[in-house]
């Protein structure tokens, strides 16, 4: 059989060894996933404490439970280890690493490029790879192929097997989850997406192949611009109709009783996320590269960019008309995490909320039932979660709701408030008829 013929029959078998290198948010669930679908996974991560949680059978992440790692700890099916030379006995490697912006805004590749380098040390003959870091579209064929792929004598598509395939985790979700969400795979050649193809559909329900590499990189990027500049829409909506005087959440409701041609979105204080805020920018980036000006991205992102300071401009008009100044005040940030019922505060918007309120002159506290510390990495501030949340709130001049954690009992806080702000309509019908409450 020819190596292709081999290892993809070594994968329909469960007989190959797989490496996932990072074990965070997107790394740790597809692990798992491997793992309980019959292969022998194993986890690289420079993190000692991420590699010594999970072979001690604990989890540190949340849509990842305890009692599974355990399971296949002790089943022998998923181990993890900061030594990268295992990969010299991996048939297949899925690459799971950060792709954060700089703070000049372009995409920082360094995550990618150590993760390269340790693997290209241990490149052999009848391996696949697959990127799922979130990048710009042809990463994996103008930065991947060439480290990999010379000096060491194999030929891409014969030899060894070089895919994309965008991660698609939303963190807190139990309908969807890496299981069952669609697969969306390129290789960089056929043979390359057969390869890749084959491997994840041992694990993953659905499989949707895409002719290039290029192709599902763009796809992805394509998924979190189209809710990046939805979501830019409805704040800049949520911003005229503050000045027509109108109720933006009844517009929206309006609008969303139509049965076809409309998605609802919902405005809110910001973008937050491991996605949304970022991926369109690294498309934005790339088209500068072809002297074209990705404008709906860069817009959207203006717009939802803005959105934390236009959140503490309208508290700071709120309270000037009821007599109160922001300077000198106590302000409660209720919720610290992007989004509810989760412990991520990646790109929170909740932190910019904070970092303006305290220049505004605030004495600022928040609570987070997830989140007992937070740390602005550039403003180099740190505060810790209020412990006596009901307390913290009789005591403030004025709460803002940025994240709207389910488990947050809404009446009392805004029975026990002197002022609320409402950036997520998390008040609903109590916000909408209390003097207390300004809505978004």
């Amino acid at each position: 059989m020819s190596t292709k013929e081999t290892l993809i029959s070594n994968l329909k078998e469960k007989k190959a060894s797989i490496a996932i290198l990072g074990l965070g948010y997107v790394g740790l669930p597809l692990a798992v996933v491997f793992g309980e679908a019959g292969f022998h996974v194993t986890g690289v991560d420079p993190d000692e404490r991420k590699v010594n949680s999970l072979n001690n059978c604990v989890s540190y992440i949340p849509d990842v439970k305890t009692e599974a790692v355990t399971r296949l700890v002790q089943s022998g099916h998923l181990t993890a280890t900061t030594d990268f030379s295992v990969l010299k006995q991996m048939d297949a490697v899925s690459i799971c690493v950060p792709t954060p912006l700089r703070q000049t805004g372009d995409p920082d590749m360094s995550f990618i490029i150590s993760a390269m380098d340790e693997l290209a040390k241990y490149m052999h003959k009848g391996m696949v790879v697959v990127l799922e870091s979130t990048t710009y579209p042809g990463t994996t064929r103008e930065l991947l192929l060439p480290k990999l792929g010379t000096d060491n004598g194999l030929t891409v598509g014969e030899d060894w097997f070089l895919a994309f395939s965008p991660e698609r985790v939303d963190p807190g979700r139990e309908d969807f989850t890496t299981l069952n969400t669609p697969k969306v795979v390129g290789g960089i050649t056929e043979s390359c997406s057969e390869v890749a193809a084959a491997w994840y559909a041992g694990a993953i329900q659905h499989i949707h192949a895409v002719s290039s590499a290029e192709a599902a990189e763009m796809s992805k990027l394509l998924e979190n611009t189209f809710r990046m500049i939805n979501i830019g829409l409805v704040n800049e909506l949520a911003i005229m109709c503050e000045r027509l005087g109108v109720d933006v959440w009844e517009v929206i409701d309006a609008a969303a009783t139509k049965p076809f041609g409309f998605m609802k979105f919902t405005p809110g204080p910001g973008l937050g996320g491991h996605c949304i805020p970022i991926d369109p920018l690294y498309l934005s980036w790339k088209m500068k590269s072809f002297h074209y000006n990705a404008r709906f991205i860069e817009l959207a992102s203006e717009i939802n960019t803005n959105m934390p300071r236009y959140v503490v401009t309208r508290m700071l008009d709120a309270m000037n008309d009821r007599g109160q100044i922001l300077k000198g005040s106590k302000v409660l940030v209720l919720g610290a995490a992007y989004k509810p019922d989760i412990d991520d505060v990646r790109e929170s918007p909740s932190l910019d909320v904070i970092g303006l309120l305290q220049k505004k002159g605030a004495k600022v506290q928040y609570h987070d039932p997830y989140i007992p510390h937070i740390h602005h990495e550039y403003d180099g501030w740190h505060m810790d979660s209020v412990k006596d949340m009901m307390q913290a709130v009789k005591e403030a001049d004025a709460v803002v709701i940025v994240t709207n954690h389910t488990v947050y009992d809404y009446k009392a806080i805004i029975d026990a408030a002197k002022f609320v702000f409402d950036s997520r309509n998390a008040t609903g019908k109590l916000g909408k008829n209390s003097d207390k409450v300004v809505r978004l």
